[in-house]
């Protein structure tokens, strides 16, 4: 897997409080949280700017989506760097850099429709985020509880909850500029808590190739493309209903905007606490299994949904079972990177798996706007959900199985290595 050297034992990390895995792990959520806080400040602002700047659907989408696809796609070279430099160094480069966007938008650049582009365009260096803390907290565990570690690290995605549920209220009591100089506060002073106690774990593997070199080798790995499309899948399917279940709520049963928000942050809030659930359940049973059994939720709860039934119970109870299984989904996904990928390769391949998560997202809320825009219903974008989860564990039982076990058995040989 190319060459590699052991990492200095920085900083005292295996002297006090600050080398615990536990702090590490909880900082590291901490920070993810505040980042992915920062990054969802423009979504649940988009209607009044469509309303202050009069903009069109397609550039209140555009605004919506630039951070979004910015922080999807950063994340490839971000979990490149990390696997590099590390999360000490990454986790308050990345917090100190999202500060400029934030404060840029929330004093200066909410005027007009090409100043909120260059912000959000940058504030999606929040987003990236991700593929600092999964190779930072899966270095820190052992292999039989990094299923667990990173679930509960993935499940600081819960930041977006709370910048929609916060970002419109601030702005009401105390001004435009509120939540983002609050968010930049935070982001200031999670970046110095990070440097000061974040530490690498001991004989962390550090790569001395090039970029170039190590991404080459990743993409050559089968558990790139695997974990890829699986997360697709169940973050992407987690996304896309965070962002389009207020709007299928309105459009399919008449709820007014407030009802259908509150059941939006009821089935985040499932999905969220479910990941760590996934992870730990994986370390048990196995990703695969975890992997099949929330796939195989997806189609039934999409299928039953695709005939709209009545919102209680059967609609309500369809929708949080589609919450709980991709939120265990996700985790389970890197459960399964944890096991697949070489140690000083998770960051890289974390990069690209997470970029597929965060487009997975971007895409289905289009094609279903674009559904009802063309038959008046949503049958036919849910019965394309459970097609795809379907494919999606097909490939489970297959190409991911057959790949874990090699990989086990190759263990076995090599003696547990």
């Amino acid at each position: 897997m190319g060459s590699s050297r052991a990492a200095p034992k920085a900083g005292g990390a295996e002297r006090g409080a600050g080398g615990r895995p536990a702090v590490m792990l909880a900082m590291a959520t901490l920070g993810f949280a505040i980042n992915f806080w920062a990054w969802a400040l423009l979504s649940p602002l988009g209607p009044r700017f469509q309303e202050d700047l009069r903009l069109g659907s397609f550039e209140q989408a555009l605004l919506v989506a630039v951070p979004v696809v910015v922080g999807s796609l950063g994340r490839i070279p971000v979990g490149a760097l990390t696997d590099r430099y590390g999360g000490r160094v990454m986790f308050p480069l990345v917090s100190a850099a999202t500060i400029v966007p934030v404060l840029y938008i929330g004093l200066l650049g909410h005027s007009s429709l090409a100043a909120l582009l260059i912000g959000g365009f940058f504030l999606g260096i929040g987003g990236t985020a991700f593929a600092v803390g999964v190779p930072f907290v899966n270095a820190w565990y052992p292999p039989e509880r990094r299923g667990f570690a990173t679930g509960v690290f993935g499940a600081g995605m819960g930041g977006t909850a709370i910048g929609a549920l916060t970002t419109v209220p601030m702005v009401d009591s105390a001004g435009m500029a509120a939540p983002f100089v609050v968010t930049a506060v935070l982001l200031a002073v999670y970046a110095a808590a990070a440097w000061l106690v974040l530490r690498e774990a001991p004989g962390r593997t550090v790569p001395d190739r090039p970029m170039t070199e190590r991404m080459a080798a990743v993409l050559r790995l089968p558990v790139t493309w695997q974990a890829s499309a699986l997360y697709a899948v169940a973050f992407g399917g987690y996304v896309a209903f965070s962002v389009y279940l207020p709007t299928y709520l309105k459009s399919q049963y008449g709820l007014e905007p407030t009802d259908a928000s509150n059941r939006m942050a009821g089935f985040v809030l499932l999905a969220v606490l479910m990941r760590p659930v996934g992870g730990w359940l994986s370390d048990r049973i196995g990703a695969v299994t975890v992997m099949e059994v929330c796939l195989i939720t997806v189609v039934v709860a999409a299928a039953v949904q695709s005939f709209a039934p009545p919102l209680m119970p059967l609609g309500t109870i369809a929708f949080l079972a589609m919450a709980a299984a991709l939120g265990a989904g996700s985790g389970a996904v890197f459960a399964l990177v944890a096991l697949m990928a070489p140690a000083n390769q998770v960051g890289s391949v974390t990069g690209i798996v997470g970029a597929a998560g965060g487009l997975g997202g971007f895409v289905p809320p289009l094609i279903m706007g674009s559904i009802y825009g063309a038959f008046g219903g949503y049958t036919v974008g849910l019965l394309a959900l459970g097609v795809v989860a379907g494919a999606a564990g097909v490939l489970t039982l297959t190409g991911v199985r057959h790949a874990v076990n090699e990989r086990q058995a190759s263990r076995i040989r090599g003696g547990g290595s």
